[in-house]
């Protein structure tokens, strides 16, 4: 079996930078055409002259011929200014703006700590230049359980900005439970919507202690309960337009995984398509992939929506335990398994 669809797009994605983005942006351009990346660097990309800067780094590390387009965030702090939002869209590079509760995930401590204050002019600039606002949507107060922080979030947080401003586009990133497809598909279609993980689809909480700690299927949002994989999967294989791809693959080196306190991040760029593919064949939706991979997407940014095609073969390949670099390893998702989706080089 061979399936023909659109380019994909990845509307999640951490490249990093230095060696690491080096090492890692080969396996996103290879059949993605564009990626929304994640500007929780150190420092993070805070100004629009930094998202120029990064980017340019990022089109240097492309391997030769590639057409591979970055697109490019913001990282929301309590201290940005309205006029940044202009910059950002006057620049034709930076596509959405990333908020980041501090001290929610990796490389979050200078998040956002008074949304409805200090950051309110900003948001409502970015409804004004159309500018979607991308959301890690946990709560972090210690007292909250770390299954129920996106539940809490969507309760004290989003409900209530969007209720706010319900004329800003809103990306819930990286959805991990019912209540976050119950609330995405409540609200008005073209203003919220939601990316969905491979990890997410394929993985619930009990692969973090299959057979010992498992390292790398630990990222943020974590793994929660099968009932919450159920519904994320009946969602994204409904063929609903308000989620899509966004792999939110987020490289690590591996000592920095497997230590006494690990990282969190799943590294699932050369799996993605495989392990989306597989879902949606579970599901009985393979006609239904395209929108999620390639359609709904830029439709949702506003952005057209590519014009050339990828291949998916049901062929079964083995994903390489790690890969090594000079700096040392990054273990993949489903590292040393057999996959039985094959993507294959792009057609022009």
């Amino acid at each position: 079996m061979e399936l023909s669809i659109t380019r994909p797009d990845d509307w999640h994605l951490h490249l990093r930078d230095g060696e690491l983005l080096e090492a890692v942006v080969p396996h996103s351009s290879h059949h993605f055409g564009r990626a929304i990346i994640m500007p929780n660097l150190k420092p993070p990309v805070t100004t629009t002259a930094a998202a120029v800067s990064y980017r340019q780094s990022i089109l240097k590390a492309l391997p030769e011929n590639s057409d591979f387009t970055p697109l490019m965030t913001l990282y929301l702090t309590d201290t940005m200014s309205p006029n940044e939002i202009k910059l950002a869209r006057e620049s034709g590079v930076v596509f959405a703006v990333k908020l980041y509760p501090a001290g929610a995930t990796t490389n979050s401590q200078e998040g956002v700590t008074d949304l409805f204050g200090k950051c309110l002019p900003v948001l409502e600039e970015m409804v004004q230049q159309n500018m979607p606002l991308l959301v890690h949507g946990e709560v972090t107060d210690p007292d909250v359980d770390v299954f129920d922080r996106e539940k809490v979030f969507i309760d004290t947080i989003l409900s209530p900005l969007i209720q706010k401003l319900p004329q800003l586009k809103v990306v819930m990133e990286h959805i991990t439970t019912k209540d976050a497809v119950n609330f995405v598909q409540s609200c008005r279609e073209g203003f919220v919507a939601a990316t969905v993980t491979p990890q997410h689809l394929a993985l619930n909480r009990n692969s973090l202690f299959k057979g010992g700690l498992q390292p790398h299927s630990y990222c943020l949002p974590v793994l929660k309960r099968e009932i919450h994989r159920q519904a994320i999967v009946s969602a994204v294989t409904s063929g609903s337009k308000r989620f899509f791809l966004g792999t939110d693959s987020a490289p690590h080196e591996r000592t920095r995984k497997e230590c006494s306190c690990g990282c969190a991040g799943v590294y699932n760029s050369p799996v993605a398509l495989s392990v989306y593919a597989k879902i949606f064949e579970e599901a009985g939706a393979l006609d239904k992939l395209e929108a999620f991979t390639s359609f709904n997407g830029p439709d949702f940014y506003g952005l057209p929506r590519n014009t050339s095609k990828i291949k998916l073969s049901k062929t079964q390949w083995k994903v390489p335990s790690s890969f090594s670099f000079e700096f040392g390893e990054i273990v993949p998702m489903s590292a040393g398994e057999t996959l039985d989706w094959l993507p294959l080089p792009l057609s022009p």
